[in-house]
């Protein structure tokens, strides 16, 4: 039985979303225990395998990260990365605060000796249907080459062992193909890349990204985080708009209506709530940040995510292959 602590409190939709989802969770896997930390009322439901545990502070979206984990001690998402820490639970879910989520992390489960930073990950959506997984997406604004270098390591582990996709491909997001274009942080994680035994393919365009050619995306947090909120954005205007013309004629309704099932696929591809969470990587327990925004649909999916990291053992292998060989 895999536990998995959620933060019921933290995200837009929070508390209902999260308490919903949470349920929900609960009643697809049944090999799961949740334990949902939330304020006194967050929590009405009655499910065998879901314990409620109260606290008495929330950390807000707009708190200090580093000051609201070290003054809100009883803060449902602290509580929710302790009962990690002290082997309660297999791992967290947050739809909350980034950077809380980041600093709880730290303080609370500590990151693997030899990693120098933690990255957030996050599997875009593909035209090849398999996905592309990206780091860093915003711990951090900004990054040296080595850290570069371990991001791609982690993921390299991470697709192997979550995918199930060997010796996988990785790229590293640049303004240009050729191996003179970039900054310095690009021109010198391009030489470490090279020279390591990973498979690496070069620089990568980000007009590339939906395409899925490279199994894995390496980048600072900035980039990375600028890049995700703009395939967010215009993923949500161009299905906008594509509705409009859908419904702007009795012609186009039918039409639309013909296409129905085809639109619905594509709208799925786009949907950030099937992927589930994105895993805090280089950390020694497994902690999942849920989208901000997040829906019941999306926090299942977050759990779901959680439950895999757990079950998979690639925190152990990282430290295995990577920790320890840094240290």
């Amino acid at each position: 039985m895999t536990k998995i602590a959620v933060d019921l409190m933290g995200g837009d939709n929070a508390p209902k979303a999260i308490e919903e989802g949470v349920l929900l969770a609960a009643d697809e896997f049944q090999d799961i225990e949740i334990l949902a930390f939330g304020l006194a009322g967050s929590y009405n439901g009655n499910h065998p395998r879901v314990t409620f545990i109260e606290v008495t502070e929330k950390i807000e979206s707009d708190d200090d990260p580093v000051k609201s984990v070290r003054k809100k001690k009883d803060s449902s998402l602290v509580r929710a990365v302790k009962a990690v820490a002290d082997d309660e639970a297999d791992a967290i879910v947050s739809a909350g605060n980034t950077g809380a989520i980041m600093s709880a992390g730290l303080f609370g489960v500590k990151r693997i000796k030899g990693i120098d930073r933690p990255a957030i990950t996050t599997m875009l959506p593909t035209t090849s249907g398999k996905g592309m997984l990206m780091l860093d997406m915003g711990a951090n604004s900004e990054n040296k080459p080595n850290h570069l270098l371990q991001f791609a390591q982690m993921a390299s582990v991470y697709m192997e062992n979550i995918e199930g996709r060997k010796n996988p491909t990785i790229g590293l997001i640049n303004n240009g193909s050729e191996e003179i274009k970039g900054t310095e942080l690009t021109k010198e994680t391009y030489q470490l890349l090279k020279n390591s035994n990973l498979n690496f393919t070069g620089f990568f365009e980000t007009r590339d990204i939906l395409t899925g050619d490279i199994d894995i995306a390496v980048t600072d947090g900035f980039t990375g985080n600028v890049v995700l909120k703009t395939i967010e954005g215009t993923s949500s205007s161009l299905l906008g708009e594509v509705k409009k013309i859908m419904l702007k004629s009795p012609v186009n309704k039918l039409a639309a209506l013909a296409m129905k099932n085809d639109f619905g696929e594509l709208k799925n591809m786009l949907d950030y709530r099937q992927f589930g969470g994105a895993p805090l990587m280089g950390l020694q327990g497994n902690v999942i940040k849920a989208h901000g925004s997040s829906d019941p649909t999306a926090i299942v999916n977050a759990v779901k995510q959680a439950k895999i990291m757990a079950d998979s053992g690639t925190i152990d292998k990282i430290k295995e292959l990577i920790g320890e060989n840094n240290e």
